[in-house]
């Protein structure tokens, strides 16, 4: 039984060198997301609060703090793609994080290829191993318990076209350690790889 407990209410802080709570709720999937605005400009931005919230149709979703250029562009095309962020690609990935003007564009700033989509008209990551092109379902201002809206926009999409390289399927299964995905930890800057030596099985009950 744990004997010590470190307890705090958020609304009071959390009186710790750093806020516990996304290392607590870690690692997260990175949502890598591509977007085009109205005057044509390319967007790509990774976000740390992202999931896969459904299968038939696969919806994912990521929430942005604050209404950021992302944001803007799929309120507007109601287009945007996932580009999964791997080891390879980390350093292009937290490159194209960079606080930039709207007419700037990531995928040129980070040193990556932007493809066209094939069912949206909005780019992805060449070089990503798997992508998902997506179309707008839903954008929710989030609110407190009290109903106070927040500066904080959640995104939902359906993948309408997923891009998967050859080589991480084997025997018409995905292997998901082979592509080495990267996920967002705690901190400032903690980031997990996935390897194949992680990886155990675990079956549902009957």
């Amino acid at each position: 039984m744990i004997q010590d407990w470190h307890f705090y209410e958020p609304v009071n802080g959390h009186g710790l060198a750093h806020d516990p709570l996304n290392a607590i709720v870690a690692p997260r999937p990175i949502g890598w997301i591509g977007s085009r605005s109205v005057a044509g400009v390319n967007n790509l931005a990774p976000y740390s609060f992202f999931n896969l919230f459904n299968y038939r149709p696969p919806l994912i979703g990521f929430a942005s703090q604050g209404w950021k250029d992302s944001v803007d562009n799929i309120a507007a095309t109601r287009a945007f793609t996932w580009n999964l962020a791997t080891m390879p690609l980390a350093q292009t990935m937290n490159a194209s994080s960079a606080v930039t003007a709207p007419e700037v564009d990531e995928f040129a700033l980070a040193g990556l290829s932007a493809v066209e989509g094939q069912m949206v008209e909005a780019p992805r990551v060449a070089e990503s191993p798997v992508a998902f092109e997506c179309r707008l379902t839903q954008l929710i201002r989030l609110e407190t318990k009290e109903g106070r809206a927040l500066d904080q926009w959640l995104v939902i999409g359906e993948a309408v076209g997923i891009h998967i390289a050859a080589d991480l399927i084997e025997n018409g299964v995905y292997q998901t350690a082979r592509a080495r995905p990267i996920l967002r930890g705690g901190g400032p800057a903690d980031y997990f790889e996935i390897t194949e030596g992680a990886r155990f099985q675990m079956r549902r009950p009957d």
